[in-house]
């Protein structure tokens, strides 16, 4: 593959309770472990910058598969939650359920653009076999 854009990124300090930012400046976040995993919850962490990410890809994907279908996604939306938690074998996992919202098209038209996205979007492609990733799409 021919990358046509690679973004860099540097961690520093106590990986989940360090900081995180970007080559260019673009982001400069302060991590903190969740409250949930025992942390202090007042930073970013690497699940919400994942499900960020994610989300906004996926939308990317998903006007593209729109555009190529001559449909009009209106006031679309995509929603992404990663959950990450014990895989039973000394390490951990995540978990992905993107929630797909396009008002304006019936659901079984907006669930074949949906599913067609999740061909398209590198993140889909990138963990595909690897992640749980549900891909839901509700009407608003």
């Amino acid at each position: 593959m021919d990358a046509l854009y690679t973004a860099e990124a540097i961690a520093t300090g106590a990986g989940r309770n360090g900081r995180t930012r970007t080559a260019d400046g673009g982001v400069d976040l302060q991590l903190a472990i969740p409250k949930e995993m025992g942390g202090s919850g007042d930073g970013a962490n690497p699940e919400q910058l994942f499900a960020a990410g994610y989300a906004a890809c996926f939308h990317s994907a998903l006007q593209l598969v729109a555009r190529q279908a001559q449909a009009d996604l209106g006031d679309s939306s995509v929603g992404a939650r990663v959950g990450i938690g014990p895989n039973g074998a000394g390490g951990f996992a995540l978990t992905v359920a993107l929630e797909v919202v396009i008002p304006d098209l019936p659901q079984e038209q907006a669930q074949a653009l949906a599913d067609k996205a999740h061909q398209v979007c590198p993140y889909s492609n990138a963990v595909r076999g690897n992640i749980d990733v549900t891909v839901t799409v509700a009407q608003d």
